[in-house]
């Protein structure tokens, strides 16, 4: 089972987190691509963590991290943790997941 979890809302951090590290403890492949708001989640402590144990594939929208760059949004020093590429990653997700979650 491979499950892929498209955050564009950081208000749904949570939720998603939860679901990544369910999936992880069930022994699932995850992939997880963040666009528009959800880029915040990068500075959530409990996503961080989810990125710090190299279980999933995580990718993130280039566009939308300069867009909320001057609200603080980096990848700074987790370039080799999290893919930065734009929609084609999305699209790779759709297309290699058994199941897809958006928040």
């Amino acid at each position: 089972m491979e499950l892929g979890v498209v955050v564009i809302d950081d208000r749904c951090g949570p939720h998603a987190v939860g679901l990544l590290a369910a999936a992880r403890d069930r022994g699932w492949k995850t992939r997880c691509f963040l666009t528009d708001r959800g880029v915040f989640l990068l500075e959530d402590e409990s996503f961080r963590a989810l990125l710090d144990t190299g279980d999933a594939h995580f990718s993130i929208c280039e566009l939308s991290v300069e867009r909320y760059a001057h609200d603080g949004v980096s990848v700074e020093g987790m370039e080799d943790q999290i893919v930065v590429g734009g929609q084609y990653q999305n699209a790779e997700l759709v297309r290699n997941c058994d199941h897809v979650v958006v928040f």
